[in-house]
């Protein structure tokens, strides 16, 4: 992977970077590097992210 923002292409060591992971298989891969958690919370709006996804809540 680069160094580029995931959402605006510029280098996310210039900045505040935030690094996400999700889980494929069972193991933990790259998902996305982010300038800040401005660029990553647009990016996740833009691209319908939370649409259907939700925690498993307990409520005991």
């Amino acid at each position: 992977m680069t160094d580029a923002c995931t959402y605006c292409g510029k280098d996310v060591y210039d900045h505040d970077p935030v690094f996400v992971e999700k889980l494929d298989v069972g193991e933990r891969v790259e998902a996305g590097q982010f300038c800040n958690y401005a660029c990553l919370a647009v990016y996740i709006e833009e691209n319908h992210l939370t649409t259907g996804a939700c925690c498993t809540l307990d409520y005991t």
